[in-house]
């Protein structure tokens, strides 16, 4: 089976879509079969059009033959998985990105001809920054560590800061559930700021400063949150189109940093109407394990608001989604709100919540 570019099934949806489909019916599909191919024991091989499957065998062996149609080829590779993050278990995808990381390593170690070198760069960050990423989500910290070492080191390379602060975003994200205090994520959160600002991309830089308001909160420093925040609206509204990272970034997102500032330093009921708003943007596929999580805190606001029956409720919303994906943020964000509703551990709806994470998650 073939579902990359060039492949019958991407004709087929490209059709769909000039009929009028939605894009939201053709990524269902798109997973739906992407499921199918997985479930079969198909992985990368699935994504890369059968001349490019040939060429990239030949060029594996001797890169000097490698070609622009294999580098694209690749880059389609990490961008499909990447696509479905939030569909697909993280273990799953994690096998299916391994193969194009290894691929670009060993082409980046050989003589490739010297145009392609910039694109191939590219998709390594790309590539090495999401398998960080899937390391991380499978509880293999010290692989995502060294897989985000490698990221940021291509990066680097790349005369593309925007690119460098991507990297260290996620890389800053990752740290802060994987080790104890905020200093090393806040460390990571100024690299991404400072590279952000010389960047090309305002949606990343908007991102940038949503995180460094997050850190800051966490930090109980209320005032520098709020000037984050301030920085971070001004670069969204003054985001344009062309900009290179459209989709990294948008208003629904920040709402949801919004709503954790306030959560931190600021008014709990605030809080809960920013994650309200956010949820309810996140609504795209790829979108809903930052859906469970903006979820999960929106349930912390109700308990502090003092309506721990209304937190259970929004709590079993999101057990399904952190077990379809195995998720590793979503089940630490649940297992802070459950120990937040230990007061009312004698009342039916924690005891039935109790029972929802015990069938569905085994914890």
């Amino acid at each position: 089976m073939s579902l990359g570019a060039g492949s019958d099934f991407a004709e087929l949806l490209e059709a769909l879509r000039l009929l009028g489909e939605s894009e939201r019916r053709l990524v269902e599909l798109r997973s739906v079969l992407v499921r199918a191919v997985t479930d079969q024991g198909g992985g990368m091989l699935a994504f890369l059009a059968p001349g490019v499957q040939v060429g990239l065998t030949a060029a594996l062996a001797d890169p000097t033959r490698a070609d622009e149609d294999i580098v694209a080829g690749l880059a389609s590779v990490v961008s499909d998985v990447n696509a479905e993050v939030g569909t697909l278990p993280f273990v799953r995808l994690q096998l299916m990105l391994a193969p194009a990381v290894e691929a670009c390593r060993r082409l980046l170690a050989g003589p490739v001809p010297e145009p392609l070198l910039p694109g191939l760069r590219d998709t390594a960050v790309a590539a090495s920054a999401l398998a960080g990423r899937l390391a991380f989500e499978t509880r293999d910290d010290a692989a995502s560590r060294a897989l985000y070492a490698e990221a940021s080191r291509e990066a680097g390379r790349l005369e593309l800061p925007w690119r460098r602060a991507g990297v260290h975003m996620s890389h800053a994200l990752v740290t802060l559930y994987s080790t104890q205090g905020i200093e090393p994520a806040r460390l990571l959160v100024d690299e991404a700021v400072r590279a952000a600002r010389s960047g090309a991309s305002t949606l990343v830089r908007a991102r940038a400063h949503a995180l460094q308001a997050e850190i800051a909160a966490r930090a109980g420093q209320q005032r520098q949150a709020q000037a984050a925040l301030g920085l971070a609206w001004y670069d969204l509204e003054a985001a344009q189109d062309g900009d290179p990272a459209p989709t990294s970034f948008s208003p629904g997102h920040l709402r949801g940093f919004e709503g954790v500032c306030e959560l931190y330093v600021g008014d709990p009921a605030a809080a809960h109407d920013r994650f309200a708003a956010s949820a309810e943007a996140l609504s795209a596929p790829r979108e809903q394990v930052q859906r469970a999580i903006v979820t999960t805190d929106q349930a912390l606001a109700r308990i502090r608001l003092g309506e721990p029956r209304e937190a259970a409720e929004l709590l079993h919303e999101c057990v399904a989604a952190a077990s379809a994906t195995g998720g590793r943020v979503p089940a630490i964000r649940l297992r802070r709100a459950r120990r937040e509703l230990r007061p009312w551990r004698r009342e039916d709806f924690v005891a039935d919540l109790d029972d929802h994470l015990m069938d569905v998650l085994g914890t």
